[in-house]
C-alpha cells in the first residue's frame, strides 16, 4: 500500500507515476483504502464503481498531464457513459451512454474515475443533505454542513480521499462547500469551460463547473485541460497568455484590492468571518498589495428577486421536461422545494425573467465599472462557518405548506407577503457573497486561509476581471506559499 497518498496534490501523484516510483494501481489501492475508511462517516461518496476503475487502468489510461491520479465526479451534470446519474433525487436515475464534453476532457487529462458525489437535489440548496442519500458530513466535525451543492466533492477532497474532485457552480456550488470544508475552489469565467453537449449555458449562463483542490496548481493544471472552445456553445473566451499552471509559478506583482464587507442579501455577517476578512487584508498589505475598501453599487433588493426568479424558471422548465420525459410519479417524488421552486417558476411571466435578465446587466455593469479600477475584490466566501445538519433543509412545517400550495401557481402573492423572503432568506444569506458570481459570469475563488474558534474552516472570496482567472491563479499560489493554507481534516 502506498501509504504517502495523503501527502501529496494530484500533479505530484501523476509525476511519481511518470517517474515508475508508484502504479496507477498503486494510487487507486490507496484512495479505495482511504475512502472505506472514512467515507462511512462523511457520506460524500454515493456511488463507487471501483471494478472499471481498475479495467480502466488495465485499458491504458491516457498520457496526460493527470494520468493515474484518482478522481470523482459529482453526480449532476457530469455525464459519465454507463453509470447511472441521479443528480440527488428520489426520482431520477438515468444511465447516459455518452460522456459529457467536460468529462471527455477530464479523462483524455489522465484522471482514474472511480466514483460519483454526494449533492442537494438537482443542486438546488447550498447544503448537502439530499431525501436521496443522506446528508453528507463536514470532515472537520461530524453533524456539520460541508456546504453545497458540491458539498460531496469538497469533503472527498478535505478528507484525503482524492486531490481533486470535480464541482459545479450556479450560485456559489463551488466555492461555498470549498469555504466551508477548508480546500481551494475556482469558478470560472462564464464560457471558460464546456456545459455540452446537454447545454450551451444552463441557468441562463449563471453554471460553471470546474474542480475543488487540495492545491492551486492542481486547479490551474487542469483548467489548461479542460478550458477551451466547444461546438455549439454561445461563448468563445479568449485563452490564457501563456497557461494556468504558468500564471502560479510567476512572481506576483502589487495588486489593487478592493475590500467589499457587506452582504448582497440582508443578513448578519458572523464576527468570526469578518475578523478573517481584516486578518486577510492586513496579510496582503504585507506581501505588497493595496487593498482599499469599495463597496459594487448594486441594489441588494433587486439583486436576490432577480436571481431567484431566473433560478425558478429554469427549475419550472426542468420539472416540467422530466415530466414530459419520465412521466408524472418521477416528479411525484421530487423534494418540497424542488416542487417549490417550480411553481413559483410558473408564477412568473416571461416578461418577468427578461426584467430579471436586465437586472442582471446591472450588476454586470456595476462590477466591471469597479473592476476597472481594480485588480481583484476581496469578500468573504459565505457569511458564517458551517452550520449544524438540518439548520438550513426546509423544515417539516415548511415543506407540509410547500406541498399544500405548490400545484397552484400562486408565486407573486407570496413574493407580495414576503413568504418567500421569509423562507428563502436563511439560505440566501448565507448566499450573500457568491452569487454575485454567477450572475455577472465573472471568475471567482474560494482561498482556505483561517480557521473557527470551533475548529471549521473560513473561506476568502476574491472575484477578478471576466476572463481573467490568470490573476487569480497568480495571488492564489502566492498566498499558499507565504501563508500557507489552512483546512486540512
Amino acid at each position: 500500500m502506498f501509504k504517502e497518498y495523503g501527502n501529496y496534490d494530484a500533479m505530484g501523484l501523476a509525476e511519481l507515476v511518470r517517474n515508475g516510483e508508484v502504479s496507477a494501481k498503486e494510487l487507486l489501492d490507496a484512495a479505495l483504502n482511504v475512502a472505506n475508511e472514512r467515507n462511512p462517516q462523511i457520506n460524500a461518496l454515493i456511488h463507487r464503481f471501483d471494478e472499471r476503475a481498475y479495467r480502466q487502468i488495465e485499458q491504458g489510461l491516457p498520457d496526460g498531464p493527470f494520468k493515474g491520479v484518482p478522481f470523482v465526479l459529482k453526480d449532476l451534470l457530469a455525464c459519465f457513459a454507463g453509470e447511472p446519474l441521479r443528480m440527488g433525487s428520489r426520482g431520477i436515475c438515468v444511465v447516459p451512454d455518452y460522456d459529457s464534453e467536460l468529462v471527455r476532457r477530464y479523462k483524455a487529462s489522465g484522471v482514474n474515475i472511480f466514483a460519483k458525489t454526494n449533492t442537494p437535489e438537482f443542486g438546488l440548496i447550498i447544503t448537502t443533505e439530499p431525501k436521496s442519500f443522506g446528508p453528507s458530513h463536514n470532515p472537520h466535525k461530524q453533524g456539520y454542513s460541508t456546504g453545497g451543492s458540491s458539498g460531496g466533492s469538497a469533503a472527498a477532497v478535505a478528507a484525503g480521499i482524492v486531490p481533486m474532485a470535480h464541482g459545479g457552480d450556479g450560485g456559489g456550488s463551488i466555492r461555498f462547500p470549498s469555504s466551508w470544508c477548508g480546500v481551494f475552489g475556482l469558478k470560472p469565467s462564464r464560457g471558460r469551460n464546456p456545459l455540452g453537449p446537454d447545454n450551451g449555458e444552463d441557468w441562463q449562463g449563471a453554471v460553471a463547473e470546474h474542480v475543488l483542490t487540495r492545491s492551486v496548481r492542481d486547479s490551474a493544471g487542469m483548467l489548461d485541460c479542460s478550458s477551451g472552445v466547444e461546438v455549439g456553445a454561445p461563448y468563445n473566451i479568449a485563452p490564457p497568455k501563456d497557461s494556468f499552471l504558468a500564471a502560479t509559478q510567476r512572481d506576483t506583482p502589487p495588486l489593487r484590492i478592493a475590500l467589499s464587507r457587506k452582504p448582497l442579501v440582508n443578513t448578519v455577517v458572523d464576527a468570526e468571518v469578518l475578523a478573517a476578512l481584516d486578518n486577510t487584508a492586513q496579510s496582503l498589505a504585507k506581501l505588497g498589495h493595496h487593498v482599499e475598501e469599495v463597496e459594487p453599487q448594486i441594489n441588494i433588493e433587486q439583486f436576490w428577486r432577480d436571481f431567484f426568479v431566473v433560478v425558478c424558471a429554469e427549475v419550472a422548465n426542468m420539472v416540467a421536461m422530466y415530466r414530459r420525459q419520465f412521466g408524472a410519479a418521477c416528479v411525484a417524488k421530487f423534494e418540497p422545494a424542488t416542487k417549490n421552486m417550480a411553481m413559483l417558476g410558473r408564477s412568473f411571466s416571461a416578461a418577468d425573467l427578461v426584467s430579471a435578465k436586465r437586472g442582471w446587466h446591472d450588476v454586470q455593469l456595476a462590477m466591471g465599472r469597479l473592476l476597472t479600477d481594480f485588480d481583484l475584490m476581496l469578500s468573504p466566501t459565505v457569511s458564517t462557518p458551517a452550520e449544524p445538519h438540518g439548520v438550513l433543509p426546509n423544515t417539516r412545517t415548511e415543506e407540509l405548506l410547500m406541498l399544500a400550495s405548490h400545484r397552484v401557481n400562486i408565486g407573486k402573492l407570496l413574493f407580495r407577503g414576503g413568504l418567500v423572503e421569509e423562507m428563502a432568506g436563511p439560505i440566501l444569506g448565507k448566499m450573500a457573497f457568491t452569487i454575485m458570481g454567477n450572475v455577472t459570469g465573472l471568475p471567482g475563488m474560494s482561498v482556505p486561509l483561517h480557521m473557527s474558534e470551533n475548529g471549521l474552516p473560513i473561506g476568502m472570496q476574491f472575484t477578478g476581471r471576466m476572463g481573467d482567472e490568470e490573476t487569480l491563479f497568480n495571488l492564489a499560489a502566492q498566498l499558499e506559499r507565504e501563508l500557507g493554507f489552512s483546512g486540512k481534516a
